[in-house]
């Protein structure tokens, strides 16, 4: 049945032109972009899919930088260690011929070409950088970036490879020096203090005992022993005995055996009634052992234990008084020392890397806090700026009295270690001695250039490996990545040159269904 309402044929002609122009239009975006999958909306899951995969191309190109960058720290390191090792060599043949009876001037020449080595080799160590990284200096290990491993959940996870640093700096040990005025962090106070007498207890150096407390009888021996220890100048050592009062304050230097002989010496002198001659034993080793002094009476001679009395000068802030320590301003090294004495007890802090004058304020107050010392209030005032402002610890007494120890202020720079061919620095022929002695050190200084040179070998040869395997795989997943979403241009091309032929039809047939009207009227005529 034909209409002049409804053409039937030219709808379909129409719907079927639609769909070839909607593939012909695919088509060329395909020729034109060269893919098949260019946007989300082509194939959601593989442009997901081969997104993250590009993304993670991207990402591995940057590692192959990374893991270049890093074999040239490691090469230009090995490269120097391994020239160190051979200057080394250079030593020992030196060093070897030195054995020989030689004359001084010609150990003196062998010496000048010795120190001329030590110098290039210092050299060396101190120009074997890349990009700033000196793998020849510092004991830090350095990280390259290796990979980058996904996960089937999807999480992402850094694969670094460590690179040991192997020092091989010549320059010798130097132990830590006491700052001094002016000093960033030089811990000192204004303050002053009267050294106090305070009695010694049971345990400390040179507190004496008695072997009984009242007096002598005929034919009875009194025995005083000194306890062992250190004691300082200043100490006081009395006690009466048959009426005669007996004292001597240690001189500097002094052990408990010069104590206890000249004790000795001023009783026989005393001439006491019915005491015969002071003797007793003296000490082994002053600082650990005891010494005594014992007297036998023929006869009843007075004695009394209290008239006994050891003291000691000691600093000490009186109840309400207080004592500033203050911390200089300036830039800290990491390393330095700070030391307080209160409470009998010395408080020590260790600077870290970063620290300011407040945070070592801060640090011994937390050390001495937790001792809890009786009557003693710590407060801390920060610097400002702590670059240049002192930073202040306040110890008052609070309650009675407080031992503190002036003395025990102070601050040292941090002490730095020898470098791994420190030995380098006294290394000497000029004797055959030392030759002897240089012998045995240049074998251990060898052995250290040698294995940092196969440290360094080792590591390159893995990061040059990691390097191929990384290029090999962006390979991989680049041509992944295009079977997923690249055009198949033969493929397009031969469905182009079709599609073209049946749009052409498709618009013959839709001119020949638009033209079935007009065929009607001639059944009107």
């Amino acid at each position: 049945m034909s209409s002049i309402l409804t053409n039937n044929s030219a709808m379909v002609a129409l719907e079927t032109l639609r769909g070839i122009n909607k593939n012909l239009t695919t088509v060329q975006n395909e020729i034109s972009t060269g893919k098949k999958v260019a946007t989300a909306k082509d194939n959601a899951a593989i442009w997901a899919i081969s997104t993250v995969m590009s993304t993670d191309v991207q990402s591995f190109k940057q590692i192959t930088d990374s893991l270049n960058k890093g074999s040239s720290v490691v090469g230009t390191a090995r490269s120097a260690s391994e020239q160190v090792t051979t200057l080394l060599q250079e030593m020992k043949e030196l060093i070897v011929s030195a054995q020989e009876d030689l004359s001084a001037d010609d150990r003196a020449k062998i010496q000048t070409e010795i120190d001329g080595k030590r110098t290039t080799i210092s050299n060396i160590v101190n120009a074997a950088q890349f990009n700033g990284v000196n793998l020849l200096k510092g004991t830090d290990d350095m990280s390259v970036l290796a990979s980058l491993d996904r996960a089937a959940d999807g999480t992402v996870t850094a694969t670094k490879i460590t690179v040991a640093r192997n020092d091989l700096t010549t320059t010798g040990a130097v132990d830590a020096a006491d700052k001094e005025a002016g000093d960033a962090g030089y811990v000192s106070t204004e303050d002053t203090l009267t050294p106090s007498n305070i009695d010694k207890e049971a345990g400390d150096a040179g507190f004496i005992t008695a072997s009984q407390a009242g007096a002598l009888a005929d034919t009875e021996t009194l025995t005083l022993t000194f306890a062992g220890g250190d004691i300082a100048e200043g100490d006081v050592f009395a006690f009466t005995l048959g009426g005669s009062d007996f004292t001597y304050t240690a001189a500097d230097g002094d052990t408990i055996n010069d104590v206890v002989a000249a004790l000795r010496s001023d009783i026989d002198d005393a001439g006491i009634a019915n005491l015969g001659a002071a003797g007793g034993a003296d000490a082994g080793d002053p600082s650990v052992d005891d010494a005594t002094i014992t007297v036998t009476a023929s006869g009843a001679v007075t004695w009394d234990e209290t008239t006994i009395e050891t003291t000691f000068e000691q600093e000490q802030i009186a109840d309400t008084e207080s004592v500033d320590v203050t911390v200089a301003g300036g830039t800290i090294a990491e390393g330095d020392i700070f030391t307080i004495s209160v409470g009998g007890e010395s408080y020590e802090y260790i600077a870290e890397d970063g620290d300011t004058n407040n945070d070592v304020a801060a640090a011994l107050k937390t050390l001495i806090d937790a001792d809890e010392i009786e009557n003693l209030v710590v407060t801390v005032t920060d610097a400002d700026d702590p670059t240049t402002d002192a930073a202040t610890i306040n110890l008052a007494a609070d309650g009675g009295a407080v031992v503190i120890s002036l003395s025990g202020l102070g601050s040292q720079d941090a002490a730095t270690d020898a470098g791994g061919l420190g030995a380098l620095e006294d290394l000497s022929v000029e004797t055959e001695a030392e030759a002897t002695a240089a012998l045995s050190t240049i074998e251990d200084l060898m052995d250290t250039a040698i294995s940092a040179a196969a440290s360094f070998g080792s590591s390159q040869k893995q990061i040059e490996g990691q390097a191929t395997f990384v290029q090999s795989l962006i390979d991989s997943m680049t041509s992944g990545i295009g079977a997923m979403v690249d055009a198949d241009m033969e493929a397009a091309s031969a469905k182009l040159q079709a599609l073209q032929v049946q749009q052409q039809l498709g618009v013959q047939a839709l001119s020949i269904a638009n033209s079935s009207p007009q065929t009607l009227l001639a059944l009107f005529r």
